[in-house]
């Protein structure tokens, strides 16, 4: 009798795992790794095919940037770039078509420039045609290869720009010989440079040190100095409010903490007009 009810037991087990199975199928969940990665390769493709498609419905001019943003953003930011547009969401990289009347802005940073940008183009609608390069620009290293295609073709009355958490491990030496190289590049396009210093890192063990921005702050501060440059000082700026508004062990900031970089990022440029 107990062998029997075992195996009833046993038929019963086999049965509802067979059906779990089945129900996950037919509700589209994978189950296994190989049915995870072939979903997953699907959605990608029918993002891309939506956002082709989207593509063939732009301006020349847009299509031109769109080219440009696939070449540039990587393999990190260009799927989000593509759900984004797909989506209609708007983001950092939005083509911007610019009013002839009003001056021109370039920002130039990595992902905490990244993050505000929405916010500045927000706070000088109407005042500036706010653009941002086609990159999360990473270190001067990168700025030294890319610069030319950051800059573009057009005319830019300001370049507003930052390198500094991407260079945390940069020799000052290299680093600021580097600034020197990318200031004397915007320089010749004729806009007012303006320099925003980097926003605090955390001290976290083996990743973030808080004494790597500040050297090369100061040593970024005295480029600036020689090349009468102007500086936006951000890490001044958030530095009382780092509690509440940078995320935690993280060189990065929350909703408020980009609201706030943005806004006081527009009122400096805003009083350069």
């Amino acid at each position: 009798m107990t062998n029997f009810l075992f195996s009833r037991f046993l038929l019963f087990s086999v049965l509802a795992m067979t059906s779990f199975s089945l129900s996950a199928k037919d509700d589209g969940e994978p189950t296994n790794a190989a049915e995870a990665a072939e979903k997953k390769a699907k959605a990608e493709a029918e993002i891309d095919a939506k956002y082709r498609a989207w593509i063939e419905t732009l301006s020349p001019e847009r299509q031109a940037w769109e080219r440009v943003l696939q070449s540039e953003l990587g393999n990190f930011y260009l799927p989000i770039h593509k759900r984004q547009m797909v989506a209609g969401r708007s983001n950092a990289w939005d083509f911007v078509e610019d009013d002839p009347a009003l001056p021109r802005i370039l920002l130039i940073g990595d992902s905490v420039s990244r993050a505000y940008t929405q916010t500045v183009r927000k706070e000088l609608k109407g005042k500036a045609n706010v653009h941002r390069a086609p990159a999360n620009c990473g270190p001067t290293s990168t700025g030294l290869k890319k610069i030319d295609i950051w800059l573009g073709d057009g005319e830019w009355d300001f370049i507003h720009f930052n390198f500094g958490i991407h260079d945390r491990n940069t020799p000052i030496a290299d680093y600021t010989d580097r600034l020197e190289q990318l200031i004397a590049r915007m320089k010749a396009t004729g806009a007012t440079l303006i320099w925003a210093n980097t926003t605090p890192l955390p001290d976290v063990p083996d990743k973030w040190s808080s004494a790597s921005v500040i050297e090369r702050n100061a040593a970024a501060a005295e480029v600036m100095a020689k090349h009468e440059i102007v500086i936006n000082d951000l890490f001044g700026a958030i530095s009382p409010r780092l509690a509440d508004l940078q995320n935690p062990d993280d060189c990065h900031f929350n909703g408020e903490g980009n609201t706030f970089l943005g806004e006081t990022v527009a009122r400096f440029l805003e009083a350069q007009l």
